[in-house]
């Protein structure tokens, strides 16, 4: 049988709010109800779609990327791109401010760069650990009041989307403080101020003088429980809750107050195979170094049961850690087939011993940020156990206690973990995995016929050129990779009938022209 742990925070129990603590918002303010706890507001450590949502409405950044992955203008109004694809030139909009009330000028955002590359700060964060290593973040220098040049290693294709995730932040007042008191004391360049921040319970912002937005103060509140979070929506105390629970849709949908509205998401859900130094002595961690257990292992679970069972929606499972369209269209999804799984792993070397199990490992998973994610990785340990393997399943508060085990790149040595995406480049997704000692590489994979690729990709000449060499490294991926591929989660946002709205496909919550019906 699986064994299960659940490891909580003290208190963490009590973060759930009944209904009724809360009256209707005035029509200068809109609620969102989030699933997960809020950890930091440094730019350069913020690593989760949640936090990130959030600072992103007190963070400006240069440019952005809509909703379709088209590049809009943000503090930037222009870019020119050298001739050899290694100097990124943007020039700022006139007459910018921090919130702090000091000018914000192109100094302000090299040192926003510059700071989230500082070796000394040991920031681990988005910037440093996905955007700066898939781009090859070499400097940044402000040329003169308003044009700020961004240097990378080498030509990339997805360089300016990814320099879009940067959060400016403004030099004078981060120079002044240390780095725990930035973590709490955003000062920004965005269009809304933080005003308070009860941990645990709420984040209020309010919007900036002059800034052109649908609501003036936005209130964020964390309820962990969903149904909790579907009955403050139905009752009127928030106007947008995520990750309504698959047995809360008919309810929500029938209130008459609100709606839940789907869409399919970008977002990779994955089970990770730790095979870092660090784990080779766990239990399990020389059964799963080996890439014939990895792919029998592929066969063992019933993604397409999964989703249907418990997620409420009909999936076609990843081959890969690319979203469709542009994954390798060649290669089809691993059936739901135990038997050959129990062949592979006799042939890998590990039959089942006179108890019926083949080895044992642990599986780490942090729970309430994802859809039913709880349940999804109780079931997953089920069809794991189905054929041999004796799992031993740790459940954990989400961001205070597996957040940084996935920071530290230290979960596992079987992780469950949900990976952002989108739909404008296979190479964005690939990015994960952009060098070994990527922050997003948490599996320590280290492949030479994926990693060496990336030189042959800033080589290619042609989109046909890089699409041949995408696809030749998503078939390592498929075949050898460090992925138990699942499903592109889906995402459910209940929203009240107050506010217009709508989501989304890459899970950013951004309410700038939200605005009420």
């Amino acid at each position: 049988m699986p064994r299960l742990h659940k490891i909580l925070t003290a208190g963490a129990a009590s973060l759930a709010m009944g209904t009724g603590a809360f009256a209707q918002a005035a029509d200068d303010t809109i609620v969102v109800g989030l699933s997960a706890d809020i950890t930091t507001f440094e730019p350069a450590a913020i690593s989760s779609r949640d936090n990130s949502n959030i600072a992103r409405h007190i963070f400006g950044t240069l440019f952005s990327m809509d909703g379709d992955g088209v590049a809009q203008p943000d503090l930037a109004n222009t870019l020119e791109i050298s001739e050899d694809g290694l100097a990124y030139v943007y020039t700022l909009n006139e007459g910018l401010t921090c919130h702090d009330g000091e000018a914000l000028t192109a100094e302000d955002a090299a040192y926003s760069f510059n700071r989230a590359a500082d070796p000394e700060n040991a920031f681990t964060g988005n910037t440093p650990g996905f955007v700066f290593s898939s781009i090859g973040f070499e400097s940044a220098e402000a040329l003169d009041e308003l044009r700020v040049q961004i240097n990378i290693a080498q030509k990339s294709q997805i360089a300016f989307g990814l320099i879009a995730e940067v959060f400016i932040h403004c030099m004078d007042s981060y120079e002044a403080m240390s780095l725990d008191e930035a973590s709490s004391n955003p000062v920004g360049s965005g269009d809304y101020q933080i005003t308070n921040w009860s941990r645990g319970s709420e984040v209020v912002l309010e919007a900036v003088e002059g800034a052109e937005v649908g609501f003036e103060r936005i209130v964020w509140r964390i309820i962990p429980e969903a149904s909790t979070r579907a009955a403050e929506l139905m009752a009127g105390n928030v106007d947008i809750i995520t990750n309504v629970a698959p047995d809360q849709l008919d309810v929500i949908n029938n209130s008459g107050t609100a709606v839940v509205e789907p869409i399919q998401g970008t977002r990779r859900m994955y089970v990770g195979f730790n095979l870092s130094e660090a784990m080779a002595d766990m239990p399990g961690a020389e059964a799963i170094a080996n890439p014939d257990v990895r792919r029998a292992l592929q066969y063992a679970v019933n993604v397409p049961g999964i989703c249907t069972q418990l997620l409420n929606f009909e999936c076609e499972r990843m081959t890969g850690i690319v979203n469709p369209p542009n994954a390798n269209q060649s290669l089809e999804p691993y059936p739901y087939d135990p038997e050959m799984a129990e062949q592979l792993l006799d042939e890998a070397g590990w039959p089942r011993g006179d108890d019926g199990t083949r080895f044992s490992i642990r599986f780490q998973a942090g729970q309430g940020r994802y859809l039913n994610d709880a349940n999804v990785v109780q079931a997953v340990t089920q069809f794991l156990t189905d054929v041999g393997i004796d799992v031993e399943l740790e459940l954990m508060e989400w961001s205070s206690v597996f957040v940084p085990l996935i920071r530290e790149r230290n979960a596992g040595p079987l992780f469950f973990l949900g990976s952002g995406g989108a739909l404008w480049s296979p190479l964005y997704d690939m990015a994960d995995l952009s060098t070994v000692s990527a922050g997003t590489n948490y599996t320590h994979w280290d492949d030479p016929r994926w990693f060496d690729r990336w030189a042959d990709i800033a080589a290619a000449e042609t989109e046909e050129e890089t699409r041949v060499i995408i696809d030749e490294m998503l078939q390592v991926f498929y075949d050898d990779g460090p992925w138990l591929h699942m499903y592109f989660q889906p995402d459910f946002y209940g929203v009240s009938n107050r506010v217009n709205w709508q989501p989304r496909p890459d899970e950013k919550v951004y309410l700038f022209s939200a605005g009420l019906n």
